[in-house]
């Protein structure tokens, strides 16, 4: 190794042992805590669709929701910290703390944390427009989004895998429910009646969301395949699609009681988390 790269390790090594501290820990597990209220009231939307009741099931709905509260100011403001914090935490999951693992692993956590690392900042950007006054429709935000985009050269293969990554993301869900891979991010409690009920919902809550995923993932590519970039709603659009087939409010009860579940889950990854 020259002096270089020892400088850059050292240098590596300082700025992770510098991430590693109580405060952002605790921040990120404030960060899980509004993930999971997010995911529980984007829940009881779906669940209201079903009923023919208004809402929008997507985080800015949710975030709507919030700001409505007498508190909202001070709450929106609070979770746009706690967004920021499990941002900058999954970031130095994916970077730094992946500098030890071998080297496919290391590329999966690259993926997979950074990943989430944009999808938090994304929610806390949209706690923070919220905040201070920029109030927008997320599905309206991604038929813009989709129009654009297919006005570009490239714009329809853009699309297409656009789509089929959110699809991915929607598929890994599901396998990482119905294989309980979220068990190595808590502590253990197999053997309990707690660790029987959080199996339960770990698996409900991951696999309803992979199907939601899937679902918005896949107005994309149809999007593409029809160049009507209108159809491109988000996830708010999927669920409404899916309320209109026969047995669509059925299906659309189980997929909002499967993000309460997730949700309830993410309290538990909260408070019991591995950090």
């Amino acid at each position: 190794m020259t002096n270089g790269d020892s400088g850059i390790s050292e240098a590596a090594d300082a700025v992770e042992e510098a991430s590693d501290t109580k405060a952002l820990d605790v921040v990120a597990r404030s960060g899980f805590a509004v993930m999971a209220l997010l995911h529980i009231i984007i829940g009881a939307i779906a669940i209201a669709l079903a009923f023919g009741q208004p809402g929008e099931a997507e985080p800015t709905g949710a975030i709507e929701q919030l700001a409505a509260n007498p508190w909202g100011p001070a709450i929106l403001w609070v979770c746009v910290v706690a967004c920021t914090g499990l941002a900058l935490w999954q970031l130095s999951e994916a970077t730094l703390r992946a500098r030890h693992l071998p080297r496919k692993e290391r590329l999966g956590k690259l993926v997979s944390s950074g990943f989430l690392a944009v999808a938090y900042g994304s929610v806390g950007l949209s706690f923070a427009g919220f905040a201070v006054g920029m109030r927008g429709d997320s599905g309206e935000t991604t038929r813009d989004f989709s129009t654009a985009l297919l006005t570009t050269p490239l714009g329809l293969p853009a699309l297409v895998a656009l789509g089929l990554t959110v699809m991915g993301v929607g598929v890994y869900f599901v396998v990482k429910g119905l294989r309980r891979g979220f068990k190595e991010e808590l502590l253990h409690f197999d053997g309990t009646r707690r660790g029987r009920l959080i199996d339960s919902l770990g698996v409900t809550g991951h696999v309803a969301k992979g199907i939601a995923l899937n679902l918005a993932g896949l107005l994309f590519v149809i999007a593409a395949g029809k160049r009507s970039p209108e159809e491109s709603t988000g996830l708010d659009g999927s669920l409404k699609a899916l309320r209109d087939h026969p047995f669509g409010p059925y299906l659309l009860v189980a997929v909002g009681f499967g993000f309460i579940c997730y949700g309830v889950f993410a309290l538990v990854r909260a408070r019991f988390g591995r950090m």
